[in-house]
């Protein structure tokens, strides 16, 4: 990994992410009383263990879902945030005032168009293979796992990774 992108994951106290197509592959099952997701739980595990080693996460979604909250309530996140008003900028705002932290200080993973303004403002912007363009150029790192499909986990062992946390973390589950 270059030095620069190497300080960006080594600066991340804050990991925020939008939902669909970063925590779900984009496929929403319908039809039902409610609708249904699916999570990858590699990923759940590795925002534990972002949690356990320090490092608040939050979701920030444009869209109310059962599903979401669900799963959010299971992993205990920091910071959920379902908004109608499609500016996820503000979101972020709100959690960084809670926090006191910077927008230097936070990962924010996003794919498509309403995710533009916190991954332009982010310390570390990433997102998956199959965001848009626009989401690309304005990510510090594209992932090579697709979203729903351990992208998020892939970011967090880096996170842990830079910041010297994942060895610790590796003899913790070997003893």
């Amino acid at each position: 990994m270059e030095p620069q992108l190497r300080k960006r994951f080594e600066g991340v106290r804050l990991f925020l992410c939008d939902v669909d197509g970063i925590l779900t592959d984009t496929s929403v099952w319908m039809g039902g009383p409610d609708e249904l997701k699916r999570f990858n739980i590699q990923d759940g595990l590795g925002l534990r263990l972002l949690q356990q080693e320090g490092i608040k996460v939050g979701w920030i979604s444009n869209r109310p879902s059962f599903a979401t909250v669900a799963r959010a309530n299971d992993l205990k996140i920091d910071f959920r945030q379902q908004n109608h008003d499609g500016n996820k900028v503000n979101g972020v705002a709100e959690i960084l005032k809670q926090t006191g932290l910077e927008w230097s200080h936070i990962c924010y993973m996003g794919d498509d168009i309403v995710d533009l303004g916190a991954l332009k403002r982010a310390g570390l912007a990433v997102t998956v293979p199959n965001a848009i363009a626009e989401a690309k150029k304005l990510a510090h790192y594209v992932t090579t796992l697709e979203g729903g499909h351990g992208a998020v986990r892939e970011v967090i062992d880096l996170i842990l990774k830079a910041q010297g946390k994942w060895q610790k973390l590796v003899d913790f589950f070997t003893q």
